[in-house]
């Protein structure tokens, strides 16, 4: 949720500043990706991408002009063996799911 964060802020930056593309935190912190690249960042993180677009060029041409955040998914579990949190106390261990981010793109 770190890195989405921080590539929000950087891509709202960037939009702010009228820099025509979105740049990214995660693998280019100080430069200008293309909406394919942020895409395929996001999901390399582990993100489940949802696009909305408006216009009918192809991504090429797009620039990302919003990334949100979308639902965590996560499971919570007790008596994991070998995660040991605190004596006496259950183990517990949370598991994250499922994560989503919502990508916006002008095309």
């Amino acid at each position: 949720m770190k890195k989405l964060a921080t590539t929000v802020g950087t891509i709202m930056a960037a939009t702010a500043l009228g820099l025509g593309t979105a740049a990214t935190a995660v693998a280019a912190p100080s430069g200008v990706s293309s909406a394919d690249q942020t895409l395929t960042e996001l999901r390399a993180d582990g993100y489940n991408v949802i696009v909305s677009r408006t216009g009918t060029g192809t991504i090429d041409k797009c620039s990302v002009t919003d990334v949100r955040p979308g639902q965590t998914y996560s499971r919570t579990d007790s008596g994991v063996p070998g995660h040991i949190l605190g004596t006496p106390g259950p183990n517990i261990a949370t598991t994250v799911m499922n994560k989503t981010a919502h990508v916006t793109l002008a095309c």
